[in-house]
């Protein structure tokens, strides 16, 4: 039996108010591929990850795609916020436990084979190099049981208004590049992670291309955020492992704290 329709309550007031705030903000897009979401039927799309605004940004062409709606697969973490958790619970975004995947995973394929379009980022956490890091395999693997369209997108540009280690600088006028790729043509039999080396090759690409003929910083001060192969000050991907470690080190240091003090 067909599942009824959802009723968006929340996701479509939200994106109204998103939409002011990027008008607000002055935020120059240039958007490109539109045409490569199709207009029905689920699909996922893949992103590289540099900034917290990222899932904002990829779901936008979506949006100009007929309104259409992305369900976003997020951490936790994100759910059990007292303010973000019923906002993404409220736009039927994808919660995904580390402990228990598996749930995630199978709501995402149901979401897929039920016609919705579902957001990815299989690199999982932000990149602090600004250049795409190793792919998990769940993207691939779940547009493959599915069986619907594997499509690359690639962000270029929020990382400068926020991102992981920084504090947000919401600035007007910063150029905010989106480009989405024809979908990934996947041969019958390949695995996924041949699948996850063809995304992984195509998003790169594609980031490289986006991040070559974006503006280059205009002052010593903005050097941070260009990627260290360009000349900028932003770590390489050996570089920033130890800095990655050490943020999640930390992060459970302050969970451990924070759960004692509970007690």
């Amino acid at each position: 039996m067909r599942k009824s329709p959802r009723r968006e309550w929340v996701y479509r007031p939200v994106i109204r108010i998103v939409l002011a705030l990027f008008r607000l903000l002055g935020f120059r897009f240039s958007i490109t591929g539109i045409e490569n979401i199709p207009a029905s039927g689920g699909a996922v799309l893949a992103s590289n990850h540099v900034s917290y605004f990222d899932f904002m940004y990829v779901g936008l062409p979506a949006h100009y795609r007929g309104r259409r709606l992305v369900r976003f697969m997020a951490k936790k973490s994100v759910f059990d916020n007292p303010v973000s958790g019923p906002l993404m619970r409220g736009m039927h975004h994808i919660p995904v436990d580390r402990a228990a995947g598996i749930a995630a995973y199978e709501s995402a394929v149901e979401a897929l084979r039920g016609g919705e379009l579902v957001g990815v980022f299989p690199e999982s956490t932000i990149s602090r190099a600004f250049v795409p890091r190793t792919f998990k395999t769940g993207a691939a693997r779940m547009a493959l049981d599915a069986d619907v369209p594997l499509i690359p997108v690639v962000v270029w540009g929020g990382h400068r208004v926020w991102t992981t280690g920084r504090k947000p600088i919401l600035r007007r006028g910063v150029p905010i590049v989106i480009e989405v790729a024809p979908p990934l043509e996947l041969p019958a039999g390949i695995s996924a992670a041949e699948a996850t080396a063809a995304l992984h090759e195509s998003i790169t690409a594609l980031c490289e291309k986006a991040q070559r003929s974006y503006p280059a910083p205009e002052t010593d001060a903005e050097q941070w955020w260009q990627p260290a192969y360009l000349g900028g000050g932003a770590p390489t991907l050996e570089e920033a492992k130890p800095i990655e470690a050490a943020a999640i080190e930390a992060r459970a240091a302050r969970k451990a704290a924070k759960k004692k003090g509970k007690r």
